[in-house]
């Protein structure tokens, strides 16, 4: 029996988009994760990524070609669209290929999906126990008779490796030559790169995001063992010879004796590849010990949710965090040479143009080096999310809509035209700011290489 799981998260770029950005050249870690498992099962596991095809006639074309028996989709909310034309074009080709949709947006707006006739089989929450034993209940004859799936919740450790080729592999055969089978996004992490999730869930409380984390994974936080992702970290080390890496992980750095235990083992394995990874700003404050340590340990770049510069609105998102922590936060990132990748929100629910230039005067003092913003938008199974349905807010009418991106109106209440103008002022830097960035780019650029040269010089002048 044949299987085809199919990527659409064509959203951002579209089609024939490999390699364009973030979302563009990155894997599927679900999918990653469903093909080694079913692999591990017996069955045999091919890929559809529509990123790397030129349109719908193309997706057509491989669908005839291939003719599975099962194809298997996943969905995040602002991949709905593709996933549900995807779903429609099958069964239009061959009404008896069997269609399996899973991830976020099915756990959380199961009714919605299930909407959808065309869709044989729904498996909510973690896939990797159940779509196996879905598998095998077709292949036997036996299908199950019941459309919803609740999947079972695996012990992380015990899964096997995410099926990184099966992505590679799928990209070369459309003529990407690639080296690793992601696309690296900043100079601190030179390719080949790679990215890798260490664990599952959160435990913080903003209400942009709770419940949901808590409804697909659980209220616990579960995380692979630090040899665990050790022993793939070498695997992959071997196999494509990776020079960088990112962690995925909501907030990586939340369990400090695994956070310590990692970068000891790193370490002592010979690992001496940059990373980024996800942080919290009063988790920064608290641990800088914790800090210097992953610095140390190669940790170039930290993802930091800033959010907001006003702690009234810090305090509406249950972020749990200060203003000052954040002005610390960074602070304390520029004493250990890391990077800041500031994540924060503009035309937050009940937030006052008062209020957003205090998130744009905190962002000039942070100076990050790299900007990341968005208009807040609300996602289906979060708590503000149903704040903004019960007081009609809400202004999505469009699954695309989904995205974070700061380019359209999101709900009822704020000033776009303003918010803008604040997102182009937020990111200005102050002429001091400005300058200090040149004075590190021309030093990064021509005297640091010199430096490197005097110092070869020397060291061949001795050895001769």
């Amino acid at each position: 029996m044949k299987t085809t799981l199919i990527y659409a998260g064509i959203s951002g770029y579209g089609f024939n988009s490999l390699g364009r950005g973030m979302e563009a050249g990155w894997i599927s870690h679900g999918l990653a994760h469903l093909s080694s498992a079913a692999k591990s099962a017996g069955f045999e596991i091919d890929l559809i990524d529509l990123r790397a095809l030129k349109g719908w006639e193309d997706f057509r074309t491989e669908i005839e070609k291939r003719r599975p028996n099962v194809t298997g989709l996943t969905m995040m909310s602002v991949d709905y669209n593709p996933v549900m034309q995807c779903v429609d074009m099958i069964k239009d080709i061959d009404p008896q290929i069997v269609t399996v949709v899973g991830g976020p947006h099915p756990t959380l707006a199961l009714d919605e999906v299930a909407a959808n006739p065309h869709i044989d089989y729904i498996v909510t929450h973690e896939g990797e126990i159940t779509f196996p034993k879905l598998l095998a209940a077709i292949r036997d004859g036996n299908p199950p008779q019941e459309r919803v799936l609740h999947g079972e919740m695996p012990i992380l450790d015990n899964l096997p490796f995410p099926d990184r080729d099966l992505f590679l592999d799928e990209w070369r055969r459309w003529g990407y030559d690639l080296d690793s089978p992601e696309v690296p996004f900043v100079p601190e992490l030179p390719p080949p790169f790679l990215t890798i999730i260490a664990g599952r869930g959160c435990k913080y409380n903003c209400n942009f995001c709770q419940p949901a984390e808590r409804i697909l994974f659980g209220r616990q936080v579960r995380r692979r063992s630090a040899p665990n992702i050790i022993a793939e970290l070498k695997i992959l080390r071997d196999k494509y010879h990776f020079a960088s890496l990112m962690f995925h992980d909501d907030t990586l750095t939340e369990d400090r004796e695994w956070v310590r235990e990692f970068c000891r083992l790193y370490q002592e394995e010979g690992f001496t590849q940059p990373f980024f990874c996800q942080s919290r700003a009063d988790i920064i404050v608290r641990h800088e010990d914790m800090v210097k340590l992953m610095a140390d340990a190669g940790c170039r770049g930290y993802f930091i949710g800033f959010e907001s510069g006003n702690d009234r609105v810090l305090k509406f998102l249950r972020k749990g965090t200060t203003r000052e922590m954040n002005l610390q936060a960074a602070r304390i990132c520029r004493k250990y040479g890391i990077s800041i990748w500031a994540n924060y929100m503009l035309g937050i629910p009940t937030e006052t143009k008062e209020e957003v230039m205090d998130t744009i005067s905190m962002l000039k003092e942070i100076d990050p080096d790299y900007y990341s913003p968005a208009f807040y938008t609300p996602h289906p199974g979060s708590d503000l999310y149903e704040y903004c349905v019960e007081n009609d807010l809400s202004l999505i009418t469009s699954h695309d809509q989904y995205r974070r991106n700061p380019t359209e109106t999101k709900i009822r209440g704020q000033d776009y035209e303003f918010l803008q103008w604040a997102l182009v002022e937020s990111q200005r830097r102050t002429r001091w700011n400005a300058a200090k960035r040149q004075a590190k780019y021309y030093w990064q650029r021509y005297a640091q290489p010199r430096k490197a040269l005097r110092k070869l010089r020397r060291l061949m002048t001795r050895t001769t």
